[in-house]
């Protein structure tokens, strides 16, 4: 156990020093003041924002379209990207150290996703980075569910698409939403990380309303 133990701890000194790297490299390029986007104001529109839409299919599209504002955000997207290796930032830059993710979505055999990513947020003070970001079962989405790239309308056809969401029905997806705690995490990034607008309650009834004026899709 102690060996473990003194391993876990040079992996992880390792991996605060890489996000240090990281970090200095992107101020030292103008990435971290050139591509960052702007602040968001944080704000989520409630159910209630949407019912004097009369029509049915366009109040779920205007629903799905707002949850989008999370779904589509750097604390969502960033696990779901196109390959199999993450991003990072709000800027989506390549994830250092540079990682693969594998079937598991947890890494490959000596750099996992635990090697760096702990069971909750790591605060690094004095950093740039503000923190190294954590949660139990941290992995990232099966390839099947990369959304990065894809219009929302799209992120929205494959959500609702069994064969592409892990065989989960659409009562599945709002418990996922409004209950997993990996997607709870988006609402307490760590220092140095904007969190995702409104709140998980707000979203999972964006997402329940959504499912209820029957999950129509943006085109």
């Amino acid at each position: 156990m102690r060996r473990f133990q003194e391993v876990s701890g040079v992996a992880f000194a390792a991996c605060a020093a890489e996000a240090l790297l990281a970090v200095t490299l992107a101020v030292g390029s103008g990435l971290a003041d050139d591509k960052i986007q702007p602040p968001a104001d944080g704000t989520l529109k409630g159910v209630a924002d949407f019912q004097s839409i009369g029509e049915p299919s366009a109040r779920s599209r205007a629903l799905f379209t707002e949850a989008a504002k999370v779904i589509t955000g750097p604390r969502c997207i960033n696990c779901h990207p196109a390959t199999r290796s993450p991003t990072q930032g709000d800027d989506r830059h390549p994830h250092r150290p540079p990682i693969q993710a594998g079937e598991s979505g947890m890494g490959v055999a000596g750099l996992n996703c635990h090697s760096c990513h702990r069971f909750k947020n790591t605060s690094l003070p004095g950093s740039r980075v503000g923190s190294i970001p954590g949660a139990e079962h941290w992995l990232l989405a099966p390839a099947s569910m990369a959304w990065q790239g894809l219009t929302l309308g799209e992120i929205c056809r494959q959500l609702k698409d069994p064969a592409r969401n892990g065989g989960r029905s659409l009562a599945d997806i709002h418990k996922h939403m409004s209950t997993d705690h990996l997607v709870a995490w988006a609402w307490q990034p760590g220092a140095g990380r904007r969190p995702a607008p409104g709140t998980q309650e707000v979203f999972g009834a964006l997402i329940e309303a959504w499912i209820a004026t029957g999950a129509e899709c943006p085109s």
